[in-house]
């Protein structure tokens, strides 16, 4: 399992390098520079030389996000999706030869393909188009923002991307996707809430990454966790809470030993049930 961001994060008032190494403290896996996503606008040697940058300010593996067509072709951009995925394959494919480890696609307003036929078809198309010529990095795609299950398995995992993202917050139902997602597929879990009094309890953090792992036997190697995005409005030190506590989450949730995990939990978090994590078991009358 790893831990990672996903969306912006509120700028410090002391630039992208103090960010990078105030993310690496949390104890985070992967990182990114939590910047708004590289658009299809950007030229590709900007985008190459900044993710460089960032590269070489931290000794943790650094990811690129990049606007997805499908999104920043709804927001107004005068080209269509498809377009924008030809514009944008450029850029993954320059990231790629520049030695990027992951790229990180970042569809955060496609909930109009949970509903109309026309908007599925034009989100494939334009992925597909995206991905045609691309090979030797990973690749992932992070679905936020709503629910979209609506829009059926296949209009994500016929798409040939290594990993995906899901925001469980705004999208609950999106851990039908999850459910769904071939074995040899990695999923990430957005399942922290991003308000600045939302639920940061880990346990129910390590439930999700557990559970995620255990879907069409996917296995915790191919399982992160993540933040719900966005960050931004939150003040700095908040979202910095939060992300360390993904990375706790992460940790307790990558150990072997089911007493050793036991002991790191909180019992109280599970209620009642009889077979909550450390409970001790009374011997009834019949066992005496």
């Amino acid at each position: 399992m790893f831990s990672t961001l996903l969306g912006a994060l509120p700028r410090p008032s002391d630039g992208p390098a103090d960010a990078l190494a105030s993310l690496a403290s949390t104890g985070l896996e992967l990182l990114s520079t939590g910047e708004p996503p590289a658009g299809a606008e950007q030229a590709p040697a900007a985008v190459v030389g900044a993710w460089r940058a960032a590269a070489a300010a931290t000794d943790r593996p650094v990811k690129q996000v990049l606007a997805g067509p499908y999104s920043a072709g709804r927001d107004g951009a005068p080209s269509r999706p498809v377009e924008l995925a030809e514009s944008l394959r450029v850029t993954v494919v320059a990231l790629a030869e520049a030695g990027c480890p992951f790229i990180e696609i970042d569809e955060s307003a496609a909930e109009a393909i949970a509903v109309v036929a026309g908007e599925r078809q034009r989100f494939v198309e334009a992925h597909h188009r995206l991905l045609d010529v691309v090979g030797g990095t990973h690749v992932s795609l992070a679905l936020t923002g709503a629910n979209l299950d609506e829009a059926g398995p296949a209009t994500f995992f016929d798409l040939p991307y290594a990993s995906y993202a899901f925001d469980l917050i705004a999208g609950p139902d999106n851990w039908r996707l999850i459910a769904a997602a071939p074995q040899d597929r990695g999923i990430v879990c957005g399942a922290l809430d991003p308000r600045p009094n939302g639920d940061e309890t880990r346990e129910l953090l390590i439930w999700a990454a557990h559970y995620a792992a255990s879907t069409n036997g996917r296995g915790p190697n191919r399982v992160g966790l993540a933040n719900a995005p966005s960050l931004a409005p939150l003040d700095w030190p908040v979202a910095l809470r939060k992300l360390s506590r993904i990375a706790e989450a992460v940790r307790i949730a990558s150990v072997e030993s089911p007493g050793e995990m036991a002991r790191l939990l909180d019992p109280r978090a599970f209620g009642g049930r009889r077979d909550r994590p450390g409970r001790v078991r009374l011997a009834g009358p019949s066992e005496e």
